[in-house]
């Protein structure tokens, strides 16, 4: 039965060794585990990273695109609000007789009828300027 026994540092199963090789001594010691736990917080660290920053568009991006979004609807708003009062001003430029006379006077000099005259005042030095004494 001799023709058994297997020598100490071969590779069957016997409890010959200590049952660990020198590659897995460092990772079940203290200092390995540590390690272990360094890398992996840095994995999840850096996939945490990735998942909030990385992609086409990153947290930053959206934030800028959210003012963005505000301040356009602002311009829009009062874009809106511009048009709405230059409509009401174009309706009573249609239909209001007192704003056309108004306007027909002050813009292009216009008088009513045979009743009013228009007097222009010129300024007597603009009007010398142009001729030497």
């Amino acid at each position: 039965m001799a023709s058994d026994r297997r020598p100490e540092g071969s590779r069957g199963g016997g409890g010959g060794g200590a049952g660990r090789s020198k590659a897995g001594s460092f990772a079940e010691s203290p200092a390995g585990r540590a390690a272990k736990r360094v890398v992996w917080a840095a994995i999840i660290i850096a996939a945490l990273v990735f998942a909030v920053q990385g992609g086409q568009y990153s947290t930053l991006d959206l934030f800028r695109q959210s003012r963005q979004e505000r301040v356009l609807t602002h311009a829009v708003d009062s874009l809106t609000s511009l048009v709405d009062s230059l409509k009401r001003y174009e309706n009573r430029l249609e239909h209001d007789p007192a704003l056309q006379e108004r306007i027909a006077r002050e813009q292009f000099g216009m008088v009513r009828g045979d009743k009013e005259l228009l007097y222009r005042f010129t300024d007597s030095s603009a009007h010398s300027a142009g001729r030497s004494p």
